[in-house]
């Protein structure tokens, strides 16, 4: 599948910059999947004005692969959004591991109507830049790819500007979600992609969690003109997730602006805040999907926090740092809109 296959309103949605939550997964008290409440958080994000889904992806725990759950919460997702958007929604599904089954993982997206695969190279710690581009390339041959830059506390590779400029000039490459949370190397994919003269066809999504406002705000100086990020593809998005399609669309509506609304550039270290208590950075991410599981928990999407690693759960003081958020910040929570329309997304 090319990205010239992708339908033009749901290619336009993707390029012109829209929120994309990483799908977290329900489980029930056993660990099983819970369906009536997976169906209901993407009615959630549906609702919120998210304009796109990655599901497959570590907020959804790599583990669904583990447990033959990787094309059944695909599927699942695909066949609400189906049902429930009345717009172009734009699916994205999360593709690890090692080339074979990075490609089975692929073709599966692709058969089920997933128009982008998030290629995740966590798996290719200890290979060389060529091998990883192989890869890639493999990948784009089956289905269009959005590269990924995961900061390496959690199992990236570091890449050089001269990857992401040769990543970039795979012609089946649409997007790129940067999310190594470190400038120096936000700007080596920034200076890659206008160095592969790229800027058209690859759209930036920010999934740096430490600097989501200032991203989808300010310009980057290259060569070849100005770059923006359009969007962002995040873990933190799977929460209060009504407030972040407001975020972006304020961070819209100054680009054209001389400068930026002095409160406007607060928000981004408020929103950082939020993140570290919910991605538990005070114990190097350990509690990272329980944090968002327990903010779904208590606007009553989830039952339960549960991980499929009976381990995986809160780091003590998680819980109050949570606390100190909604406390600190009440109006980024969404809490008021998931309390109005629960029960239809549950029902």
């Amino acid at each position: 599948m090319r990205f010239t296959d992708i339908p033009v309103e749901t290619l336009a949605t993707f390029r012109s910059g829209t929120v994309i939550p990483a799908h977290p997964l329900a489980l029930d008290a056993a660990r099983d999947l819970d369906e009536r409440r997976q169906r209901a958080l993407t009615r959630y994000y549906l609702d919120a004005g998210a304009g796109g889904l990655a599901v497959g992806v570590h907020t959804t725990q790599f583990a669904i692969r583990d447990v033959g759950l990787y094309r059944p919460v695909l599927e699942l997702a695909a066949e609400t959004v189906q049902s429930w958007a009345t717009r172009p929604i734009f699916l994205v599904a999360g593709v690890a591991g090692r080339t074979d089954q990075a490609l089975m993982e692929a073709c599966t997206a692709r058969d089920l109507g997933y128009h982008a695969a998030l290629v995740s190279l966590a798996a290719f710690g200890d290979a060389s830049e060529d091998e990883m581009l192989g890869h890639c390339r493999a990948i784009a041959d089956e289905l269009p790819v959005i590269g990924f830059y995961l900061q390496p506390a959690v199992g990236g590779v570091v890449l050089s500007r001269a990857f992401w400029e040769r990543f970039a000039a795979i012609e089946n490459v649409i997007g790129i979600k940067v999310a190594p949370f470190n400038r120096y190397r936000t700007l080596d994919v920034v200076h890659g992609v206008a160095a592969a003269g790229a800027q058209e066809r690859i759209s930036l999504y920010t999934g740096n969690d430490d600097h989501i406002v200032l991203d989808l705000t300010v310009p980057f100086r290259t060569a070849a003109g100005e770059a923006r990020f359009v969007g962002g593809l995040l873990g933190h998005w799977s929460v209060w997730t009504r407030t972040a399609v407001e975020i972006l669309e304020r961070c819209r509506a100054v680009r054209s602006q001389d400068a930026a609304p002095v409160d406007l550039l607060a928000l981004d270290s408020a929103v950082t805040d939020c993140n570290a208590a919910f991605f538990d950075v005070a114990n190097d991410f350990r509690g990272v999907i329980a944090g968002c599981h327990e903010v779904l928990r208590r606007q009553g999407l989830l039952a339960g926090r549960w991980c499929l690693d009976p381990g995986e759960d809160l780091s003590p003081g998680q819980s109050a740092a949570i606390d100190r958020v909604y406390r600190l910040y009440p109006e980024l929570a969404d809490d008021a809109f998931v309390a109005e329309n629960i029960d239809r997304w549950l029902a």
